[in-house]
């Protein structure tokens, strides 16, 4: 690499460039005498246009500007999880540790440890055929997590040597012979390869989402839930809690790895996910939950382009344990700092503005990241044959996305929230009036859906009936927002008895199965098992109540039964107990019916 440029125009993070005549879109550049890190946006002539990734006060026009030949990368192997980065992938401990805590411009530290040993068993012989993909051996890379380390795409051929060990992540382990290329055509595997972060990894087959992301939040397994391998969006205005549902889903939902991508968020809050992270316990298994979860943080006071770069990063981390055969779960707090930067950087384009100021390629930029969600096919651990061909593919991985979007004042119907909903399967809308209410999860159930059908599922998998308890249960909340309307309009003594008992039901349904605490040993979690049954005792009861009317029980005297403060404290009941214990409850519901005369 050498000096090919000079800075020729400065206007914030938009750097315009001459001298590049080799550049090419997205190529990585090096700016000024401190190296800042920039990539090419735009060539028009001579002039190269560069989003440097780096605070670039006191840089002066006339500085060199040297072109890597290269796009952005990123290093993929293993040493990515536990690890904290930034959006280029610079590790942020190992930088503190050569800056202090303010991290100086220019400093490059590698993205995984490199003095490290990694204990390397290879899965393939010499004289094995392999893919792109499949997988060449395997490394613990943490208690829970075994990494495979896969031929890189664009490798075929036949294994010629391969060796079992300790290895560092740059050392050889394997070499593969294309066909008819001889000797000079040998590719030399290490434990680690190198993606562009923009372009999607190839896969071997797309999978139409089949089956529920598990959350253990009642509201969105039971009414709302996403796919895995779908995406969804939380969007909320401030205090409704985005953060908060994504740190519990980062915890509690059925996924192998989690990246978790802090984009633009403030430094408080990302302060505290990285001291709690690391003290949070996986339920799973009992290790530390960092032992299965890569950190991405990029907060509001970080140069504003790199904002970019850092979803990007994200989304190839998460492909590449996708392709290992991984369930991963990619949270995103928060795209509408994205937008903001994609906004600012268009602005510095003095590009055509679309509505309220976006670039008019936001949806496109919205559409090409949310796509990346995916449930794929991955070739065979293992080539079991020996004609030269890839065998039967028995292995599935799966990107499921969840990103958090900030519309501002909670208006829902800005760009950044429209053109989500319009790639994202699932919506979970946070409702302010909800959480000043210290209803949480501050999910609006008139405002949310999820467009998965994953009935047969459930149908399946938990019981025959769920998809008509959920169907049940959500059409009784949507009654009693058009009554809530008739009692504003006119007062509650307008309302029939039957209707009242809709009322008193639908606020049971919010109060004991909705609301959720994430602060509770045992309601922070709640399996669909436990859902199911705690639907069953309450939709149950509401069946008998509607019959008091007719048999001339006033509703005080139903609402006033002991068996009401019961179903409130389903919560506290652990999972493994709620079959046997909703079943006794549920015989102590009918008893206490029939001394009213009602069965």
């Amino acid at each position: 690499m050498s000096r090919s440029g000079r800075i020729t125009r400065i206007a914030g993070p938009v750097v315009g460039a001459t001298g590049l005549a080799s550049a090419r879109l997205n190529d990585v550049v090096l700016v000024g005498h401190l190296r800042l890190v920039g990539e090419v946006i735009r060539l028009a002539g001579e002039l190269a246009t560069i989003q440097v990734y780096e605070e670039t006060s006191g840089l002066r026009v006339g500085e060199p500007v040297w072109n890597t030949s290269r796009p952005l990368v990123a290093t993929l192997g293993p040493g990515l999880l536990g690890r904290v980065y930034d959006g280029l992938q610079r590790p942020l401990p190992v930088l503190a540790g050569l800056s202090g805590h303010f991290i100086e411009r220019g400093l490059e530290a590698p993205a995984l440890p490199a003095e490290v040993h990694w204990p390397f068993t290879p899965s393939v012989t010499i004289g094995d055929w392999v893919e792109p993909g499949q997988v060449l051996g395997t490394v613990p890379e943490s208690a829970t997590i075994t990494h495979r380390i896969l031929v890189p795409p664009g490798v075929s051929g036949r294994v010629v040597a391969i060796e079992s060990g300790d290895f560092t992540v740059e050392e050889t382990v394997a070499v593969v012979e294309p066909a008819d290329n001889g000797h000079a055509g040998q590719a030399k595997l290490t434990l680690c390869h190198q993606w562009p972060v923009r372009r999607p990894r190839p896969v071997l087959e797309r999978l139409v989402p089949r089956e529920p992301l598990l959350t253990g939040t009642r509201i969105i397994d039971t009414l709302f839930p996403v796919a895995r391998g779908g995406a969804a969006i939380i969007p909320g205005g401030f205090g409704t809690g985005k953060t908060v549902t994504e740190q519990s889903l980062a915890r509690w939902a059925d996924a192998d790895v989690v990246v978790y991508v802090g984009c633009g968020e403030r430094g408080n809050e990302m302060t505290e996910v990285l001291e709690e992270f690391p003290r949070l316990e996986d339920p799973r298994t009992g290790a530390p939950l960092m032992e299965r979860t890569v950190l991405i943080a990029n907060t509001s006071n970080m140069p504003v382009a790199a904002r970019e770069a850092s979803i990007y990063m994200g989304m190839t981390i998460a492909e590449y344990y996708r392709d290992m055969g991984y369930d991963v779960l990619l949270l995103a707090d928060s795209t509408s700092r994205w937008g903001e930067a994609l906004r600012e950087i268009s602005g510095r384009l003095e590009e055509m503005p679309g509505e309220e100021g976006y670039p008019a390629y936001l949806a496109a930029r919205l559409a090409e990241f949310y796509e990346r969600a995916s449930r794929v096919r991955c070739p065979v651990p293992q080539n079991e044959g020996t004609d030269g061909k890839v065998d039967s593919p028995d292995r599935s991985g799966s990107i499921t996305i969840v990103g958090a979007v900030s519309p501002p004042g909670g208006d829902f119907s800005e760009p950044m929230t429209q053109n989500s909903m319009r790639v994202a399967g699932a919506f979970w809308a946070l409702d302010y009036d909800l959480s000043r209410r210290r209803h949480f999860p501050a999910i609006n159930w008139t405002r949310s859906y999820s467009l998965y059908n994953l009935k047969s599922w459930y149908a399946r998998e938990v019981a025959a009936d769920w998809n008509e308890l959920a169907g049940r249960a959500m059409a009784l909340l949507q009654r009693e927002v058009e009554l809530l309307e008739i009692v504003q309009l006119v007062g509650p003594d307008a309302l029939a008895e039957s209707e009242r008992a809709e009322l008193a039901a639908a606020r049971m349904l919010r109060e004991d199965f909705l609301q959720q605490s994430a602060a509770d040993e045992i309601d922070r979690y709640c399996p669909v098992e436990k859902a199911y049954w705690m639907l069953v005792v309450i939709l149950t009861f509401y069946a008998l109540m509607q019959k008091a009317p007719a048999g001339g029980v006033a509703l005080e005297r139903i609402t006033g039964l002991a068996v009401v403060d019961e179903i409130a404290r389903l919560k506290e009941v652990p999972p493994e107990q709620m079959a046997a214990h909703a079943q006794a409850l549920l015989e102590r519901i009918r008893t206490a019916f029939a001394g009213l005369g009602i069965s």
